[in-house]
């Protein structure tokens, strides 16, 4: 073996090395895009609006549909900000959305609520940042063969790819909270971008498949992020039953979550829960198993979303 050769074999073997360091490790990922640039660590649920709601609490929507109807080529987009609101309905029936909303949602192919003629429900987590119950979650979903959507932010793939690798490997949807978690009508088209396609290209180099489910950080949408990200390839998600579970001082017991998750749901439900609450990940077999003696089942978010015409 000549000695060119052996020389060209070791740099091959070094840049493999230096590639497999860079898939595993991240660091160097995180900095591709404008958006990795002003990474500031883990995310704040601070000032989180998706799960403000009580059983008489809505967001109201003003002045949305003059804009549904107008061409994108004659006029920008509306962008208002707005806030994904729903009104919670007694005896297990489904909310009442804000007027307009779900038009508007639907002009785009987003979904908040699956089909209601139907005893099927689906679980979704926003994964902002880790509080050590997510192995908990995912072991309870294994144990009891339900497929959930994680949406996960920047600091959450850097921190713990192994908790999204076993979300990958167990069947799971990982979906897209962006890198940085802004209200996504503050931001231009440019920075929107950045935000979603620079979490889905690292995503991407490292389990070799696309994320498809936007959810917006904070619940806050206009027209303008709803067109943009629909043009990017995705599917905005949001939710048809949310409560205010993501503030880690507010441990309120299992039975909490339980009956208020069991209180709300219905045909259809679209629920969010965020993994940040002990109550959720210690509630959540029993949750399960008090669903299914009550009829319903958990479906696949893929199945209702191949439906859509």
């Amino acid at each position: 073996m000549s000695f060119k050769y052996k020389l060209k074999r070791i740099l091959l073997l070094g840049i493999s090395l230096v590639m497999i360091a860079m898939v595993l490790g991240g660091c160097s990922k995180f900095s591709d895009t404008g958006a990795y640039s002003e990474f500031k660590g883990n995310i704040s649920f601070d000032n989180e609006i998706t799960g403000r709601l009580s059983e008489d609490f809505g967001y109201e929507i003003k002045d949305l549909q003059s804009n549904l109807s107008v061409k994108e080529d004659i006029k920008p987009l509306n962008n208002k900000t707005l806030g994904w609101g729903i009104l919670r309905s007694p005896d297990n029936k489904p909310p009442k959305a804000d007027p307009g909303a779900p038009e508007l949602l639907s002009k785009y192919g987003g979904f908040y609520l699956g089909d209601t003629s139907k005893k099927e429900v689906y679980l979704t987590f926003d994964e902002g940042y880790e509080n050590g119950y997510t192995p908990k979650i995912l072991d309870v979903l294994r144990d009891n063969n339900v497929k959930a959507v994680f949406f996960i932010t920047g600091p959450y793939l850097k921190g713990h790819q192994d908790l999204v690798t076993r979300m990958v490997e167990e069947g799971h949807e990982v979906g897209n909270h962006t890198i940085n978690h802004p209200s996504l009508p503050e931001v231009d088209d440019k920075r929107i971008e950045e935000e979603i396609l620079g979490l889905d290209k690292i995503f991407n180099e490292i389990f070799g498949k696309h994320m498809t489910y936007l959810r917006p950080p904070k619940g806050e949408f206009s027209e303008r992020t709803l067109s943009i990200s629909q043009r990017l390839g995705y599917t905005n998600l949001f939710w048809s039953f949310a409560y205010e579970d993501w503030h880690r001082d507010r441990v309120r017991g299992p039975d909490y979550a339980k009956n208020i998750v069991m209180r709300n749901i219905h045909n259809g439900a679209i629920i969010l829960l965020h993994a940040v609450s002990k109550d959720n990940a210690e509630a959540l077999d029993s949750i399960i198993k008090s669903a299914r003696e009550n009829g319903y089942e958990f479906g696949n978010i893929n199945n209702l979303c191949k439906k859509a015409p």
